[in-house]
């Protein structure tokens, strides 16, 4: 089968052959329809000191399960988290990583909503919500960002606003349902509520000081940032860190609740992913230069 790997930190991605894997004990062989290209993982890449295996979401159909594996058999249609090689034609999943893709769902909206969705709506959760309140999402043209936009309004956020590094990407954002669009380094209007942040990094502080007295900001990215206590003192403001992989290991009915919830939204057509490329794995450096430049409108996937 083919594989996508590199060799040295920050080395260019290419194309391998090597045999299929074998399922191990409560897993599943999965064959890739299609691959989810995340942040974090392209982060990796980039800055970790050894080369990483190249995982992230998958979705396809089961060929054969391992010993101990319950509730899933082959042929089934799946979508979950692979923490091995997954930027290939087959990839290995732990079955509690594993959710069924119902019928008149492709692979491409399964890997676009699932992971990417539950990140999304763990960090709203994570926000305490109220009717009537007002919401700032950060990368909110990005792939978890543009679901987290929706799954506001669905919460009955009175007013949802934006935030994007380019004014290009305003037309796309409304779109999702945003009141207001607002670019990183401008200002950004009126305090709200909550703020779902996506990026971290330098831009955590005017994320902070975007919040209402009381407001909740919940960071779910990978990119870092410090925040001083005083500037939460002072707005009796809150930070929160959101991790959906200590959901999904510490509190699986939950996890499954949420899967259930985004499917509901999803067959009721008021949560629809939005898909900003596909690329083969021979371009998944492509995909992942997409990623990176912050450029993309939804998702990016590859497609084996």
């Amino acid at each position: 089968m083919r594989r996508v790997r590199y060799t040295s930190p920050a080395g260019h991605l290419f194309l391998e052959q090597v045999p299929v894997p074998e399922p191990g004990p409560g897993e599943l062989l999965v064959r890739c329809e299609a691959v989810g290209v995340t942040l974090p993982v392209v982060r990796k890449v980039t800055e970790a000191a050894e080369p990483i295996p190249l995982g992230g979401e998958v979705a396809g159909e089961v060929v054969a399960a391992g010993d101990g594996v319950t509730g899933f058999r082959a042929g089934d249609r799946v979508t979950g988290l692979c923490f091995g090689h997954g930027y290939a034609d087959f990839a290995v999943l732990r079955q509690e990583m594993a959710t069924p893709v119902p019928d008149g769902a492709g692979a491409v909206d399964a890997v676009a909503l699932v992971r990417s969705g539950l990140v999304a709506l763990g960090a709203l959760s994570a926000a305490r919500p109220r009717p009537g309140e007002s919401a700032l999402v950060t990368a909110a043209a990005g792939g978890v960002g543009h679901l987290a936009v929706r799954l506001a309004r669905t919460r009955g956020a009175a007013r949802v606003v934006g935030a994007v590094s380019d004014p290009a990407k305003a037309d796309f954002v409304r779109s999702l349902g945003a009141d207001d669009v607002v670019v990183y380094g401008d200002d950004w209007g009126e305090p709200v509520d909550y703020v779902l942040d996506g990026v971290g990094g330098d831009l955590l502080t005017p994320a902070v000081a975007a919040l209402a007295p009381g407001g909740r900001l919940v960071a779910y990215s990978s990119g870092g940032g410090t925040v001083r206590a005083y500037d939460l003192l002072v707005g009796a403001r809150t930070v929160t860190g959101f991790q959906i992989a200590r959901i999904a290991r510490e509190e699986p009915e939950l996890y499954a609740q949420w899967r259930r919830e985004l499917w509901g939204l999803f067959a009721d057509g008021e949560l629809r992913p939005a898909v900003h490329g596909r690329f083969s794995l021979e371009d998944a450096a492509k995909a992942h230069e997409a990623v990176e430049s912050r450029g993309n409108l939804g998702k990016v996937v590859l497609v084996p």
